[in-house]
C-alpha cells in the first residue's frame, strides 16, 4: 500500500552519498593494529575470572562479525537503489575487517587455538549462548528469505533484524560496555583503538539502517507491519543472548556493569532508532513489541527476571511457579496484549492450572488487567499444566499443537477464543 506525503524526519537530511563518503574518510586497517602492549596487560592486569569473562564476550563478537559479513550479500541484491547497494557493499567490507580484528586479538593476545578464521571460529564455538545461536540462526534464515523475496516489507524486516536488533541493540551496547571499562582502566591500547574504530563503523551502519527503514516505510506502509512481526518473533532470542555461563553475574559486574544496565542500554537503542525511522515503538501495528508502561530500566529488570524464572530463553528445567513469578508472568502478558483486540465487550480469560494457582485476564476498553484467582463464568477458560503454558508464552510450544495433543484444553465461546491469538499475536 503506497503512502503519500510522509512526515519529514531527521534522517531525511542525510544522504546515502554522504554515508558512503564517511566510509571513505573513516577507513582503517585491522592488520596494522599493535597488540604488543595488550599481551602484557591481558596477562598482568586481568584476573583469571576477568580473562574468562572477556574471552566469552569477545568470542561472541568475533562469531557475530563473521556471520554478518557472510549474510550481507542478499541485502545488497534487495536494495532498491544503486546508492544503497554501494553503501551496503562498504558495510560488508567493514564487517569482514571487524572479524579480522577480533580474530587477530583472540589468537595473538588471548592465545585461542587457530591457524585461520575457520579454526578460530571452531575453537570459540563453546562460548556461544543459546540466545546468540538462535538470533544468528534467524539471520541465516532471513538471508535465505531475502534471496527469494526482495519486496520492500521483507527488506524492512531484514533491516530491523540486522541493523536494529543485531547492530543497535547487541553490538552497540556491547561495544559501549567494552570501551568503557578499557578506558576507565587504561588497558590494552591496541584493542581499545580497534573497538573505537569498530564502534564508529557500526554507528554509520545503524544510521544507514534507520534511513533505509524510513524510506521503505514512506514507500510502502506494510513495512511497519513486517518490522513489528519480525521484532515480536525474534526479540525472545535477543533477550536470552547475553546470559553469562552459569548465570555468573561476575562476568559483567567485575567490569563495572550489571546485566540489567547492559540490557537497558540495548533496549533504549532500539527504541530511539525506531523513533528516528518514523516507527515509534508504541505505534507499531499489532500487539506491543515490548511491555507497555515500563521504561527501559524496568523492562530490563523484567526480562532478566523472566529469564531466571525459566519463562524465556532456553529450557533447562521446570519453570518457577511461586506467587511472585506467576505475578510477573501475567503482568507481562497484560502489558503485551494488543489494544486492538477486536473484542466488542469486556471479556475474561481464565487460566486453570493443574499444578499451580489460577489466574485470569480482564480485557476492557482497550486495556488488559491480570488478576490472581478464579472468576465465575469466564468467557474462555484454558486448562493446562503451568509448565505447558510457560512454554507457550516462551515460544517453545505451539498453542495449536498443544490443543491438538490435549495439553491445552480450552472451553467457552469459540469466537472469543479465536480472538486470543489476535490479543497476543
Amino acid at each position: 500500500m503506497a503512502v503519500t506525503e510522509a512526515p519529514r524526519l531527521a534522517v531525511d537530511n542525510v544522504s546515502y552519498e554522504d554515508l558512503y563518503a564517511r566510509w571513505e574518510r573513516g577507513n582503517w586497517r585491522a592488520t596494522e593494529l599493535d597488540f604488543s602492549v595488550d599481551r602484557d596487560h591481558w596477562h598482568e592486569r586481568f584476573s583469571d575470572l576477568e580473562r574468562r569473562a572477556a574471552l566469552w564476550n569477545y568470542a561472541l563478537f568475533f562469531w557475530g562479525e563473521d556471520s554478518v559479513a557472510e549474510n550481507l550479500s542478499p541485502y545488497i541484491d534487495a536494495a532498491p537503489r544503486q546508492e544503497q547497494k554501494y553503501f551496503l557493499a562498504t558495510q560488508q567490507v567493514d564487517e569482514a575487517r571487524h572479524a579480522v580484528f577480533f580474530g587477530r586479538f583472540l589468537r595473538e593476545v588471548v592465545g585461542v587455538d587457530g591457524s585461520d578464521t575457520a579454526s578460530t571460529l571452531e575453537a570459540i564455538e563453546p562460548q556461544l549462548t543459546w540466545g546468540f545461536k538462535k538470533l544468528f540462526g534467524r539471520l541465516d534464515e532471513m538471508a535465505d528469505e531475502l534471496r527469494k523475496d526482495r519486496s520492500k516489507p521483507k527488506l524492512a524486516a531484514a533491516i530491523a533484524l540486522y541493523h536494529l536488533l543485531i547492530e543497535a541493540a547487541v553490538a552497540q551496547s556491547g561495544q559501549h560496555f567494552i570501551a568503557s571499562y578499557l578506558e576507565q582502566r587504561q588497558v590494552m591500547p591496541g584493542f581499545r583503538e580497534g573497538i573505537d574504530k569498530v564502534a564508529a563503523d557500526e554507528q554509520r551502519h545503524i544510521g544507514f539502517g534507520v534511513k533505509l527503514l524510513a524510506d521503505l516505510q514512506a514507500q510502502d506502509s506494510d513495512c511497519a507491519v513486517a518490522v513489528a512481526d519480525e521484532l515480536r518473533s525474534t526479540a525472545r532470542f535477543l533477550v536470552a543472548l547475553f546470559v553469562p555461563p552459569g548465570w555468573d553475574r561476575r562476568y559483567t559486574e567485575s567490569f563495572g556493569y550489571t546485566l540489567e544496565e547492559i540490557y537497558a542500554d540495548g533496549d533504549r537503542s532500539i527504541e530511539s532508532k525506531l523513533r528516528a525511522a518514523g516507527m515509534p515503538l508504541e505505534e507499531l501495528p499489532g500487539p506491543p513489541v515490548m511491555p507497555l508502561g515500563l521504561d527501559a530500566d524496568a523492562r530490563a529488570r523484567t526480562m532478566i527476571a523472566l529469564l531466571q524464572a525459566g519463562y524465556l530463553g532456553e529450557k533447562t528445567g521446570p519453570p518457577a511457579s511461586d506467587a511472585e513469578s506467576q505475578r510477573l508472568l501475567f503482568d507481562t502478558m497484560a502489558r503485551t496484549a494488543s489494544p486492538d483486540h477486536g473484542l466488542e465487550r469486556p471479556t475474561t480469560f481464565q487460566w486453570e492450572f493443574r499444578d499451580a494457582s489460577p489466574w485470569h485476564l480482564r480485557v476492557a476498553n482497550g486495556s488488559t488487567t491480570a488478576v490472581a484467582g478464579r472468576v465465575e463464568s469466564p468467557d474462555v477458560a484454558l486448562r493446562c499444566r503451568y509448565e505447558d503454558w510457560v512454554d507457550v508464552f516462551a515460544g517453545r510450544l505451539d498453542p495449536k499443537r498443544a490443543m491438538a495433543t490435549g495439553r491445552l484444553r480450552p472451553r467457552g465461546n469459540i469466537r472469543t477464543l479465536l480472538k486470543l491469538s489476535r490479543l497476543f499475536g
